[in-house]
């Protein structure tokens, strides 16, 4: 078979959040990078991120009482070194954003920029761009990346898989590129590059409730576990407690900055609920407040518990919330009189793709970064605003370990082949399986979990997957063929992993075993063709 024509890089970058951006301008200057995304340049998580970017900047704060929450947060799962590396680049990766054009919000009245104060932080230290920080940064970064020679980006492209050298019948294994699938052509292209990095984002859509956009469906991970990494802490889902309750807000986030500024969470009757269940109250982590919400729910059979914010101006929500007050605006909800309405909704994956603290997988070549990977920073439950800074770290490490690298001489790899497969007829099945999966996700794995409803998963992933594979050796592929087969390889890791916890630690609780542990413990899977690393 003659090999494909080459679309080569240095640098293979699977996705173009904030991790995969920081990648690439800190690669650029010196290797000819190529981003991939599966939407537009801008349709990832990182864009949603609305409260900001933890860092100790405050005067009275310091970068060890930032490395004590974090840790505190997590549950006794962080690895303390990634903790403390993490924490204590923060003020200096902010420094760069502000280099790179980010016009971070002002503290008018103190000077220096304004920091918001979130859920399990003991200080002020978001920074943040009003109440749509992601997308601030993203926009800025996006100019960066187009305007520089040595960064090419190409839209609406979803990864298959990824091409090793021992799949190509070489004795030394590493990564050489992947298959990527054009969605408006439908064609596979061969793209070579010796690294790739991959920063897909995280598995939301895996539930049926998300505040995740809906190109997150677990490409990473699955993609990853296939190439034969391992795979670590998948079962420590973050359930974001306060997603907005309306039949037209499509996964609308409710910050929680705003509980950061004194909003009560209430029941219908006006109880404000959360002093019953942690001494924090609102300010509580994230995995306590959604516990407690979806607790309240059940209980009283409620639909939905509120958020008060009436306590504040109309001015002061419109300086500080202005993309959420005028949200709600749109839906008839008048933040300044009325409660809003929020859910819990599936939000971020804590365990991912096992790395180092340079961002280096089980794949020589191969890098996660943000999201997909699981560094030891979050450990059981991350906390609040160390998401965006995770990817500005990492990114930069991950950058730093391949530009001390010489790139690699690439192989040949073989054109993908369509011949033994046909067109799909019934995508009616596709779309059935798709929905079977997030609601039985949804159903058995969410907030609160059992040894029976794991094990009823696990045997209804197992059918789904047989036929989801045998549809896939027959069927020539689209989009939603391998989102489907994603989101059900992701599920099944989330099911297995949360097997193997028996016992309740941060954003897993199973209420067959509600103490903790003794012992802390990551959970490590490694795929039958795992490398050790």
């Amino acid at each position: 078979m003659p090999p494909s024509p080459p679309l080569d890089s240095d640098v293979l970058i699977l996705g173009s959040g904030l991790a995969g951006l920081v990648s690439a301008l800190h690669l650029a200057d010196h290797r000819r990078v190529t981003i991939v995304t599966k939407g537009a340049l801008l349709d990832g998580s990182s864009a949603w991120a609305q409260g900001g970017i933890a860092a100790a900047m405050a005067r009275e704060d310091s970068v060890e009482s930032h490395i004590e929450d974090t840790l505190v947060a997590g549950a006794g799962l962080c690895r303390r070194d990634a903790v403390e590396r993490v924490a204590n680049r923060a003020p200096a990766v902010i420094r760069w954003l502000e280099s790179q054009g980010v016009a971070f919000t002002a503290d008018h009245a103190g000077g220096g920029l304004h920091l918001g104060r979130e859920g399990g932080h003991s200080a002020r230290r978001i920074v943040h761009v009003a109440d749509s920080t992601g997308r601030a940064v993203q926009q800025t970064l996006e100019h960066r990346i187009l305007s520089h020679p040595n960064i090419r980006v190409l839209e609406q492209r979803v990864a298959i898989d990824l091409v090793t050298s021992a799949r190509l019948g070489e004795s030394k294994d590493r990564v050489v590129g992947a298959y990527v699938l054009d969605r408006q052509s439908g064609e596979v292209e061969a793209l070579r590059a010796s690294a790739v990095i991959l920063a897909t984002g995280g598995v939301g859509k895996v539930y049926l409730y998300t505040t995740n956009p809906d190109v997150a469906t677990g490409d990473g991970v699955a993609i990853a576990w296939r190439a034969g990494c391992r795979i670590a802490n998948l079962e420590f889902i973050q359930f974001h407690p306060t997603c907005l309750y309306h039949p037209h807000a499509k996964s609308f986030l409710i910050s929680e900055a705003l509980r950061g500024e004194g909003g009560h969470l209430v029941l219908p009757d006006g109880h404000r609920f959360m002093p019953d269940h942690d001494p924090r109250a609102e300010l509580a982590p994230r995995d306590i407040v959604a516990r407690a919400i979806d607790f309240e729910m059940k209980t009283r059979g409620i639909d939905c518990v509120a958020l008060d914010m009436t306590h504040h101006s109309r001015a002061f929500l419109q300086e500080h919330f202005p993309t959420i007050d005028a949200r709600c605006l749109e839906l008839g909800i008048d933040m300044a009189v009325q409660a809003i309405p929020v859910v819990p909704a599936a939000h971020y994956s804590c365990g991912g793709v096992l790395t180092d603290l340079d961002a280096r997988t089980d794949v020589p070549g191969l890098y996660a970064v943000g999201e997909v990977a699981c560094t030891g920073l979050h450990g059981a439950n991350r906390l609040a605003s160390n998401s965006l800074l995770e990817c500005l770290v990492l990114g930069e490490a991950a950058a730093a370990d391949i530009l001390a690298q010489a790139p690699q001489a690439l192989p040949a790899v073989p054109v993908w082949d369509h011949s033994r497969v046909v067109e799909a007829e019934e995508t009616v099945l596709v779309a059935h399986n798709w929905d079977a999966i997030r609601r039985l996700m949804w159903d058995l794995v969410g907030i609160v979990r059992s040894d029976e409803r794991l094990a009823l998963a696990a045997a209804r992933l197992d059918a789904l997957k047989r036929e989801i594979g045998d549809y896939y050796a027959r069927h020539r592929i689209d989009n939603d063929l391998l989102e489907l087969r994603n989101v059900a390889e992701v599920a099944s890791l989330i099911v297995r992993s949360a097997q193997l916890r028996n016992e309740s630690r941060g954003l897993h609780f199973n209420r067959d075993h509600p103490e903790l542990a003794d012992r802390a413990a990551d959970t490590v899977i490694a795929p039958p063709t795992a490398r050790s690393g």
